[in-house]
C-alpha cells in the first residue's frame, strides 16, 4: 500500500553523522512518502554544504539563518550573508532556525540582537521564519508582538513545538503555524500532546528535527527524515484522526507557509 504523502518540515542532515550513508536515508525517506524537506540551518557557514545538498536532492528545500545558541557566529557582515544567500537561490524558502533559547543560555539581550535583525531580513525577503523558542515564549511573545503593532511580524513557524496550550494560541493569534517532532510521542510530553489535540487543521505540520530526537521506540539513536511518518502517526492518534487526513493537512501547511512546489 502506498503511503500517504508527507513533509519533513524542519531537518539537519547536513551533519557529518549522515556522510556515510545518506543514499540510504533518502531511499528510506522516499519509501515513507516524504516528497519534499526543508533543511534548518544553524549558521552561514553551513549554506554552501546546504546548497549543496539541495543540488544532490531535488526534494530539499532550506532555510538561511543563526541559532539562538551560535550567537558567536554573528559579527556585522552576518545579516548580509544571509540577505545574499536568501537572494541568490530560489530554494531559500525561510529565514531561521532563529528565535531564543533560554533552556541552555541566558545571554537573552545578546540573543535578541541576533533576532531581530533576522526577522526584520524575513519581512524584507517576504520569507516565512522558523523560530527555536525554549523557554523562552514569554521574550519571544514581547518581541512578535511589538512587530505586529507596526506592522512588521513576519509569518512563520513555532519549530518542535514543546510549550503549553496556552502558549501556543498566543503564537497561533499572531499567525504561526505549530511544528511537532519525535517528543509528540514521548509518554511523559502531556503539554505537547495537549497541545497536538487543540491546534486547528490548517496550522500545523510534521517535521523530525534530525538527527536529534528520534520518536519513541528509537529515543537515543540517530533519526533521520523518514521518520517523520511515526510523528504523523502519533499526532493522528493524539487528534483521533486518520494518518491520511493528519498527512494531507499538514502537507497542504507545509507547502502554504514555505510555497514548495
Amino acid at each position: 500500500m502506498k503511503p500517504p504523502t508527507l513533509i519533513d518540515s524542519h531537518c539537519h542532515i547536513v551533519f557529518r553523522n549522515f556522510d556515510d550513508d545518506l543514499e540510504e536515508v533518502a531511499k528510506r525517506w522516499r519509501d515513507a512518502g516524504v516528497k519534499a524537506l526543508v533543511h534548518a540551518c544553524v549558521e552561514p557557514s553551513e549554506i554552501p554544504a546546504i546548497r549543496s545538498l539541495a543540488d544532490r536532492f531535488s526534494e530539499l528545500r532550506y532555510s538561511v539563518g543563526v541559532h539562538p545558541l551560535d550567537t558567536n557566529h554573528w559579527n556585522e557582515k552576518t545579516i548580509s550573508i544571509l540577505r545574499t544567500a536568501a537572494l541568490g537561490d530560489s530554494r531559500v524558502v525561510a529565514i531561521g532556525e532563529l528565535g531564543l533559547d533560554l533552556f541552555r543560555d541566558s545571554n537573552l539581550e545578546e540573543q535578541l540582537d541576533v533576532l531581530r535583525p533576522q526577522l526584520d531580513l524575513a519581512v524584507e525577503l517576504d520569507l516565512p521564519v522558523i523560530i527555536h523558542c525554549r523557554d523562552a515564549a514569554i521574550p519571544m511573545l514581547a518581541e512578535l508582538n511589538q512587530l505586529q503593532k507596526t506592522g512588521r511580524c513576519p509569518r512563520g513557524v513555532m519549530h518542535c513545538w514543546g510549550g503549553t496550550p496556552e502558549e501556543m494560541k498566543s503564537f497561533l493569534d499572531l499567525g504561526f503555524y505549530i511544528s511537532f517532532s519525535g517528543t509528540v510521542t514521548f509518554p511523559k510530553a502531556e503539554s505537547t500532546h495537549a497541545c497536538a489535540q487543540k491546534v486547528p487543521q490548517d496550522r500545523f505540520l510534521v517535521e523530525t528535527d534530525c538527527p536529534f530526537l528520534s520518536p519513541a521506540p528509537k529515543r537515543g539513536k540517530r533519526n533521520e527524515p523518514a521518520n517523520v511518518s511515526v510523528v504523523a502517526a502519533r499526532l493522528a492518534e493524539l487528534r483521533s484522526q486518520s494518518l491520511a487526513d493528519v498527512a494531507s493537512s499538514t502537507t497542504a501547511n507545509a507547502r502554504r507557509l514555505f510555497n514548495l512546489p
